[in-house]
């Protein structure tokens, strides 16, 4: 039975690999089929448009070690992880930030948000310090067990990693919450065909 299931197990990591071969394109930006953080290669979990009305915001590409369809499993899986945001439009960063903070406090209870206070002040900071986010700029959200979420914006560094793995999963509950900002979006990230 063991031998079974672990036979399952690999014919389904190798399926998921298989599928991940070729990069795409969504709304004329490139996806590629993987990527590498810490050392380590991350497999292109999935992607699609963020859309704010009718209007198209960012690509957003989810990278990790193995296939994972929630919120749960992205956290449990081991290694880093890689979410990424291409826009698509010009946005404010304050604006942005502040559709962030409201997807955490729309998906997290007032006592995990409390306790996740110093990194949505941090997060905030690095926000304001970029005004805008163009067509074409780039955010990536990278999770390295080791040392914690480090933010890039247009290709760098935002500040030291963040090692709370609290606010991190209340960060990815933005996209992968039970009340997420897009649900398709968040199938879209997750593999999930609609």
């Amino acid at each position: 039975m063991r031998a079974a299931v672990r036979t399952l197990g690999l014919s389904a990591l190798l399926l998921w690999a298989g599928t991940a071969l070729a990069a795409q394109e969504i709304a004329g930006v490139k996806v590629e089929d993987a990527v590498t953080v810490a050392g380590t290669r991350l497999q292109l979990n999935g992607s699609g448009v963020r859309y704010k009305g009718p209007f198209k915001v960012y690509v957003g590409d989810l990278y990790a070690t193995r296939p994972v369809r929630s919120l749960d499993e992205l956290i449990a899986a081991p290694g880093p992880k890689r979410l990424g945001m291409t826009f698509l439009r010009e946005i404010q960063s304050a604006e942005f930030g502040k559709m962030l903070t409201r997807g955490i406090e729309d998906n997290v209870s007032k006592t995990e948000l409390s306790k996740i206070i110093p990194g949505m002040i941090k997060m905030g900071d690095i926000f304001a310090a970029n005004k805008a986010f163009v067509p074409g700029d780039v955010c990536v959200l990278e999770w390295d067990p080791a040392k914690g979420l480090s933010i890039w914006a247009k290709g760098k560094l935002q500040a030291e990693p963040m090692n709370d793995p609290a606010f991190y999963r209340a960060l990815m509950s933005i996209w992968f919450g039970p009340t997420p900002a897009d649900w398709k979006l968040k199938d879209a990230l997750l593999g999930i065909k609609s």
